[in-house]
């Protein structure tokens, strides 16, 4: 993983929640991850990590998601086994 995939990824776990992450970069990581992300309504996009379906809302109005749905990503990623802890023990050895 590139140095700004990992630093995106603990962002988006860090607390208090970031207001500064940007769909692109969502986007960027998700497929770096191997996800498919498809457009299925709206600003609504279908994406599959590890076997895991989820749905991802794309900001309405900016390119920066809001603080809720950095928490639904991060709810996301997780049941996807993509955290930082876990990024790091996998790519250790």
């Amino acid at each position: 993983m590139s140095h700004k995939h990992e630093h995106l990824l603990h962002a988006i776990f860090q607390d208090p929640v970031s207001g500064n992450i940007h769909w692109r970069e969502i986007e960027s990581l998700l497929h770096h991850l191997g996800a498919t992300v498809e457009p299925i309504a709206g600003a609504r996009f279908r994406v599959v990590l590890n076997g895991v379906e989820g749905v991802l809302h794309h900001p309405h109005h900016s390119s920066v998601l809001l603080r809720p749905d950095i928490k639904n990503l991060r709810l996301y990623l997780a049941s996807a086994q993509v955290t930082p802890s876990l990024y790091e023990i996998a790519h250790k050895g």
